[in-house]
């Protein structure tokens, strides 16, 4: 017998061109600004990026709740097109419910629409309660980015400035 395996898949428009939208999945100050669900958040000193094929995507999600409380994110990039996909895999390690060695692949393409990004979003293969805690998490972490696209540059906030 097999366990159930789930994909996460979200399609979301974004007012700004994909440029822009991609930049903010590619850039270590715009990632700090929105990325991680609603009670995290991501320290800058975290975020390493290197946005090629075989390049990566490292930062750690700290809860607001207890900062000891941390979530890493440690993803190789298996294929990049600038302003169009990013395409890579993460190898699961010490996440509850999980087998250390699962591979979990993320692809997230910037698809021009009218005048903005439709995002498409895929991730997984998940088992039931992790994929609906990825999915609430991307969800939550989509919207802080839809703020921060709409928010004028020179009103947006230095990332670390407010946290302790």
């Amino acid at each position: 017998m097999t366990d159930t395996t789930y994909e996460v898949e979200i399609s979301r428009y974004f007012d700004a061109a994909p440029e822009i939208v991609y930049r903010a999945f590619t850039d270590p100050e715009q990632l700090a600004q929105w990325f991680g669900p609603l009670a995290f958040h991501v320290p800058l000193d975290s975020i390493d990026v290197d946005i090629r094929d075989g390049g990566h995507w490292r930062m750690t999600m700290v809860s607001h709740v207890g900062p000891a409380m941390e979530a890493p994110v440690n993803a190789t990039f298996s294929e990049v097109v600038e302003n169009r996909l990013l395409v890579g895999y993460e190898i699961a390690e010490n996440i509850p419910g999980v087998e250390d060695g699962t591979k979990f692949t993320l692809s997230i393409e910037f698809v021009p629409e009218g005048d903005g990004t439709r995002l498409e979003l895929r991730q997984g293969p998940f088992g039931e309660e992790l994929r609906e805690m990825s999915e609430i998490g991307w969800n939550q972490s989509l919207a802080k980015l839809d703020g921060l696209l709409a928010t004028p540059a020179k009103f947006r906030n230095d990332p670390d400035e407010f946290v302790d």
